[in-house]
């Protein structure tokens, strides 16, 4: 699945991810994946991500982070001309 980090707190090791679907999902410091913990502000960046049940409640597991893709220059048109 998708998503966005709402926020992460690295002294609790607790924050959340907002779905796609619209649907707000707790994730633990354990539950990104190898090398993936945030570092500093993560809020609005895109995410991947399993959801596990458990304890009641649903967890994301697995979450790395995709990579921001840099916006494409507009052209120039007619310069020169």
């Amino acid at each position: 699945m998708r998503g966005q980090m709402l926020w992460f707190n690295a002294a609790k090791d607790y924050g959340f991810i907002m779905t796609d679907e619209g649907e707000r999902l707790a994730v633990a410091g354990e539950g990104f994946a190898p090398g993936e913990l945030p570092e500093g502000r993560c809020a609005h960046k895109v995410v991947t991500f399993e959801i596990e049940n458990g304890n009641g409640s649903r967890q994301a597991r697995g979450v790395s982070f995709v990579p921001d893709t840099p916006a494409r220059r507009a052209r120039m048109r007619g310069r020169g001309r």
